[in-house]
C-alpha cells in the first residue's frame, strides 16, 4: 500500500515538473517569436535570427514536454523532448560562457536538472 502512495506521488511531481517546463518554454517561445523587444536579455538585440530560431525551438520543447504525455501515447516522446531541452541547455550554456555572461547560466542548469529528472522518472514509471 505504501508503495502505491510513492508511486502516485512520484507521478503527481513528474507532472508538475512537466508542466513547470511547458510553462517556461511556451512563454520563452512565444515572446522571442511575438515580442523579442519586450525581452530584457542582453544578446537579443545582437541576435534577431537566433531569437527567432530559439522561439521556435521553445515552442517545440514545450509542447514535446508535455504533451505526449497529456494525451497517454508515445510517452519515449516526452523523454526525447527532454534529452532535447538538456542539449539546448548545454549550448545556451556554451553561449553564454562565449560571450561572457557565464553567472547567467544557473537558470540554465536549473532547467537541465528538471529536464534529467524527467528522463529519470519516466524511465523509471
Amino acid at each position: 500500500m505504501e508503495e502505491n502512495k510513492i508511486k502516485k506521488l512520484k507521478k503527481i511531481v513528474v507532472w508538475i515538473v512537466q508542466m513547470l517546463l511547458f510553462a517556461i518554454f511556451a512563454w520563452a517561445g512565444f515572446m522571442k517569436i511575438f515580442k523579442p523587444n519586450d525581452l530584457t536579455f542582453p544578446w537579443i538585440k545582437d541576435n534577431v535570427i537566433l531569437v527567432l530560431i530559439t522561439g521556435i525551438i521553445d515552442l517545440l520543447a514545450a509542447t514535446g514536454i508535455l504533451f505526449p504525455s497529456l494525451f497517454n501515447s508515445k510517452s519515449r516522446l516526452t523523454v526525447y523532448s527532454a534529452y532535447g531541452i538538456i542539449a539546448l541547455m548545454f549550448s545556451a550554456i556554451t553561449f553564454h560562457i562565449c560571450r561572457g555572461e557565464a553567472k547567467d547560466v544557473g537558470f540554465n542548469i536549473f532547467i537541465i536538472i528538471a529536464a534529467l529528472f524527467i528522463v529519470w522518472s519516466k524511465k523509471q514509471l
